[in-house]
């Protein structure tokens, strides 16, 4: 193995291991620095791994192998998971004071789950990481496990979630169908109507994490986690792996014919409807939860359109936006106790560390000109406008909505209020540890566009396929839209459509597509399971019981008087065995022993020991050997 393979390596076992042995052993104290010291050494090897672009593929099963490789879209995405995981951790170490050695180490677990994901190479590998993700995202969501509704909507995330995931192992099936193998580089080229159905579900496992229509509801409940488990989430692991997927994979989208317009399509309608879902909401982090989905909206557009260098920028730079903003809505959590945006007026006043901080972000949500997402998320619209202008058209309306949504946000923030200054008299602080990360996010909202500008999104472009250049009108357009959107919704009341406030609906329509449907046929089950097998089963049980009952008669009066009637006859015929012996053979031994004590009384009668006498019987002996050889030659 060489050394940028065990690189690799070190770079996802590292965590996962350390975090294991955090999330079991779950230490009073020293939690938080090993914590950190091991996010910390990650970020290092993935830069690392960045730079050195390294690959290993372990056999796994025929025709599959556990393949990790860090490529040119890897590279970029792993150093910002790692990045973002320390970050967070290193706010998590001022805002999380229970439970620290439970939750930093399932925070590790989930870093290195979303780090195998944006190296997989090949669906075993993806598929590992993809449940290890999920499952681990469920336990953070319902961190505090003692509230019930924090675990239901934990509940719900990895149940919606995991639903789609079935799509996964369909895509699995149909690539061995396919006869391309399980490596994701090889899937465009599956055989007949099996490529259609390996990208069919990998969309649809892909736009379950990504919170993409119509699975967008489980976001909501997920912000009933702490904040920097929705930080981490909703920034570089979970719902960024989801459109980070579709970027992984469109050369599949793409061969189909029908999968890259589709992918665009939804991605450009969430955009635009969860972009409404965030401008009716009344709390901070349902806010930011919509905006998720909706600026994760443009990656998914970006994959179904092929800009891929688009894509990846804007997934990137919406990590560290999205990061600020959630590890804000924490601090201002901690310190007031709400989320809601009426009691949240002139936070930013209060503690401008934060505020400011945020205030980028919102403004780089906003798409205002030069921040981050202004220049990637052009770079998107610009790839929509050659693929349709009815994509383009829904994309700046998807555009207009983000500058809407964090113009709200602005506007709550820093609008004076006497509710809030009331409160303020009466918060708790936020520190030095909360306010730090903040601050290094917020280069990332100012910088990272750069991205989608000219050198480097020629070289992104080259690699990866995309646009090397946006044009000056489009980009033009787009800041201009987003300065005139942020303004009105600084001057007048920001419009709250009611009939958006509960996401669409989407989660009531799970419940009476999915939920309820589902509980009738388990209900249904259930009775037949009473009615029918029991009954069966019982049935079954008890002519086993009767034979049973039967075998033991037959055992009693049959088998039982035969062993007795045999074990009789032997006996009888051991005695008279015994008879025999004491009777005959005991005296025809008796017999043979006295004669042979007989006849050695007489051979011992010679054995004197006088010497004369073994000499006169020589003579005899010798005396009868000269008559029967002078026999022997008178016969002769």
């Amino acid at each position: 193995m060489s050394g940028p393979q065990a690189v690799l390596l070190a770079m996802v076992v590292l965590p996962a291991t350390v975090g294991g042995v955090l999330a079991l052993a779950r230490p009073r104290r020293g939690a938080v620095p090993i914590a950190l010291v091991t996010s910390g050494l990650a970020t290092v090897l993935a830069f690392a791994t960045a730079l050195a672009r390294p690959a290993v593929s372990y056999p796994f099963v025929v025709g599959a192998d556990f393949a990790l490789d860090v490529d040119a879209l890897a590279a970029l995405v792993v150093p910002m998971i790692a990045s973002v995981t320390f970050l967070v951790l290193v706010f998590s170490a001022g805002n999380i004071r229970e439970s620290r050695g439970r939750f930093h180490g399932l925070m590790l677990i989930f870093a290195a789950a979303a780090l195998v994901t944006a190296t997989a190479a090949s669906i075993p590998a993806l598929l590992f990481a993809w449940e290890v993700m999920g499952a681990t995202s469920y336990a953070l969501i319902g961190f505090w496990w003692r509230d019930v509704d924090r675990v239901s909507a934990g509940l719900t995330a990895f149940i919606t979630t995991r639903t789609a995931d079935l799509g996964l192992y369909v895509a699995a099936g149909a690539a061995l169908a396919g006869g391309t193998g399980m490596a994701l580089a090889d899937l465009p080229a599956a055989q007949g109507p099996w490529r259609d159905v390996a990208a069919a579900g990998i969309l649809v496992a892909a736009l379950g994490k990504a919170a993409q229509l119509p699975f967008s509801f489980w976001l909501s409940g997920a912000m009933k986690g702490p904040s920097p488990v929705s930080a981490l989430l909703h920034s570089a692991a979970m719902v960024a792996m989801g459109g980070y997927l579709l970027l992984r994979v469109e050369p599949l989208l793409a061969a189909t014919g029908w999968a890259g317009p589709l992918t665009a399509w939804v991605g450009v309608l969430t955009a635009a409807l969860m972009g409404l879902v965030a401008l009716a909401q009344r709390d901070l982090k349902q806010l930011l939860a919509a905006s998720t989905a909706a600026q994760l909206g443009f990656v998914v557009l970006a994959a179904g359109v092929g800009a891929v260098s688009g894509g990846v920028a804007h997934l990137v730079a919406h990590a560290s936006v999205k990061a600020l903003l959630f590890l804000a809505a924490g601090a201002w959590l901690t310190a007031l106790g709400s989320e809601d945006l009426r009691q949240l007026r002139g936070v930013a006043r209060r503690w401008p560390v934060v505020g400011v901080a945020a205030s980028v972000a919102a403004l780089a949500l906003a798409g205002i000109a030069p921040l981050s997402l202004w220049a990637t998320k052009d770079a998107v619209l610009t790839a929509a406008l050659e693929s349709s202008p009815w994509l383009y058209a829904a994309g700046l309306v998807a555009a207009a909505l983000s500058a809407a949504y964090a113009g709200k946000a602005l506007w709550a923030i820093w609008r004076r209020g006497a509710r809030a200054e009331a409160r303020a008299d009466d918060a708790g602080e936020v520190g030095a540890w909360e306010q730090a990360p903040l601050v290094v996010f917020a280069v990332g909202a100012v910088v990272l566009g750069v991205l989608a500008l000219p050198p480097i999104s020629g070289m992104l472009a080259g690699a990866l396929g995309g646009h090397a250049q946006i044009p000056t009108v489009e980009l033009a357009v787009s800041a201009v839209i987003a300065v005139v959107v942020v303004l009105l919704m600084l001057r007048v009341r920001a419009p709250a459509p009611r009939w958006a406030r509960r996401w669409l609906g989407l989660e009531a329509a799970a419940q009476a597509v999915v939920v309820r449907p589902s509980l009738t046929v388990a209900h249904a089950l259930t009775r037949f399971d009473d009615h029918v097998l029991d009954r069966a089963v019982n049935a079954v049980a008890g002519s086993v019981l009767m034979l049973a009952r039967s075998a033991a008669r037959v055992d009693d009066h049959v088998l039982d008087r035969a062993v007795n009637a045999v074990a009789g006859s032997v006996l009888m015929l051991a005695r008279s065995a015994a008879r025999v012996d004491d009777h005959v053979l005991d005296r025809v031994v008796s017999a043979i022993a006295g004669r042979v004590r007989r006849l050695g009384h007489l051979a011992r009668a010679p054995q004197t020991g006088a010497i004369h006498q073994y000499f006169l019987q020589t003579v005899a002996v010798l005396a009868a050997g000269a008559v029967v050889w002078s026999v022997y030659a008178v016969m002769g």
